[in-house]
């Protein structure tokens, strides 16, 4: 997505990079000001409520500027990189962009995320580490007609008119959009609060304090007849022992999976069965096929056998693999199988699918596993790869965990939860012998699974698991 600027400058907006994102948080910028790039040449990684992605630029030319520091939120359509496809030479020291002095107009959304002015770099989610830019946010446009400093200063100089003075102007004050909505309500001039949230972000509590010598509550649609009460005098702002707490921003992919997590819970009645089933001989054929010549190369695990066992369930019982149709008051049954397995990155919770499982023979699931782990774990997933999910694995017994009860993804059904496979005493064949054992645990959505219904398949998994020759007869 790009714009044509006067003269040879072109701007390169923030992409969707998913299906309807708004926003993306740029993690890391490839160039600078002044370095040739080419068409096709990746210039920054961004990350979106789904995954992270690397954005390459779409033409040849010269970076001029970078409109926004790693670690702010951009809009989807905004530009992020002025570059000059003329080719000519680089801008000498071009100025940072700097933070706008006016609140902005009041929106339904604000998509970006402020960062303390000077600070630089603050640490994002784990696994990225800290960068060393000491850039501030560019200001927002107030009116079409108004070019930005940062552009106006590259213009001027492409059109011969000397380097355009950028003005310092001061630092807006960081808060979140429902906090600048309260002070908004209140009278409050967000730049006269004291902040006391981490980073130095203003909070509710701030804003009130800020206004109690005004008013004690929150304004009101109704006429007051009565004078309010002389409001106490402002509490002392609460402080953080930093050496005592880590304050985490939640943001990118671990904010939409608190929010879509939220939204299963509260959306989807969830009922979850358990069954505790002796995997001896499971293990025993997983052992097997690592020295099968048909799966020399390929990874082969427990996951492998138990994601097939869960497919041949589906296939005997199609019912479970559906979703709910809240508008059209629809079961929507799905004949295909999108099944997604539960990683946990850096970054937070994710769960990509691997696109029509039910049709794969085991060696293709086996690779598909294995590029899907990989994928993860580089933190390269794809926002396609997240969509579609029809069915989940999660596997808690990595943890060692004995077993849980799993959430469903927003748009699904059911989700099985493994457990740690362990040796335990069982009664096997009339004596107590020592034996591979392990718990399931599968949570549906009873709106469209009944019990007997999720119990069938919970019970088909466990006896595929105990008979692995079943994936034979029964498939």
């Amino acid at each position: 997505m790009t714009t044509m600027t006067e003269g040879s400058v072109r701007e390169f907006k923030m992409p969707d990079v998913g299906e309807g994102l708004t926003e993306a948080e740029i993690l890391k910028w490839y160039v600078q000001p002044g370095d040739k790039v080419t068409d096709g040449q990746v210039v920054c990684e961004v990350e979106t409520a789904k995954a992270a992605v690397e954005l390459p630029i779409p033409y040849d030319g010269v970076v001029r500027a970078l409109h926004f520091p790693e670690g702010t939120t951009v809009d989807v359509g905004t530009a992020i990189i002025a570059v000059d496809v003329a080719g000519g030479a680089p801008a000498a020291q071009e100025p940072q962009p700097q933070a706008p002095v006016a609140e902005e107009p009041q929106r339904t959304e604000e998509p970006q995320q402020a960062e303390p002015a000077g600070s630089g770099r603050q640490p994002v989610l784990v696994g990225y580490g800290v960068a060393t830019s000491s850039t501030k946010r560019r200001p927002r446009k107030t009116a079409p007609a108004t070019p930005e400093p940062a552009a106006a200063a590259v213009q001027a100089e492409l059109n011969g008119h000397g380097h355009a003075e950028v003005v310092e102007d001061r630092p807006r004050p960081l808060a979140k959009p429902p906090v600048r909505k309260l002070a908004k309500d209140l009278g409050v001039d967000l730049a006269a609060v004291v902040p006391t949230g981490p980073d130095g972000i203003i909070t509710r509590e701030d804003v009130h304090a800020a206004a109690a010598p005004q008013q004690v509550t929150e304004p009101v649609t109704e006429p007051v007849t009565e004078a309010p009460a002389a409001a106490p005098a402002p509490a002392a702002p609460a402080s953080y022992d930093l050496a005592r707490e880590t304050r985490i921003p939640v943001k990118g992919v671990r904010k939409a999976t608190a929010a879509a997590m939220v939204g299963s819970a509260f959306t989807a009645p969830h009922v979850t069965e358990f069954v505790t089933v002796d995997v001896t001989r499971t293990m025993k054929l997983v052992e097997e096929l690592k020295q099968d010549k048909e799966f020399a190369g390929r990874r082969v695990n427990p996951l492998l056998l138990i994601a097939k066992a869960l497919l041949v369930a589906i296939r005997r019982n199609p019912d479970i693999n559906a979703s709910w149709d809240e508008a059209a008051q629809e079961i929507v049954v799905k004949h295909y199988v999108n099944l997604g397995i539960a990683a946990a990155t850096p970054r937070g919770l994710i769960v990509p699918n691997i696109k029509d499982a039910h049709a794969k023979t085991l060696p293709e699931l086996s690779d598909a596993l294995s590029e899907l782990v990989a994928t993860a774990r580089e933190g390269k997933t794809s926002p396609a790869a997240m969509q579609g999910g029809t069915v989940t694995i999660t596997n808690v017994g990595v943890f060692g965990v004995d077993t849980g009860t799993p959430i469903l993804n927003p748009g699904e059904s059911a989700i099985l939860a493994v457990g740690a496979i362990k040796l335990q005493p069982w009664v096997h064949k009339g004596k107590v012998k020592p034996r591979h054992v392990t718990t399931l645990a599968l949570s549906f959505d009873h709106r469209l699974v009944d019990g007997e219904l999720g119990s069938k398949v919970l019970a088909d998994v466990a006896a595929i698991l105990e008979q692995p020759k079943r994936l034979l007869t029964w498939a």
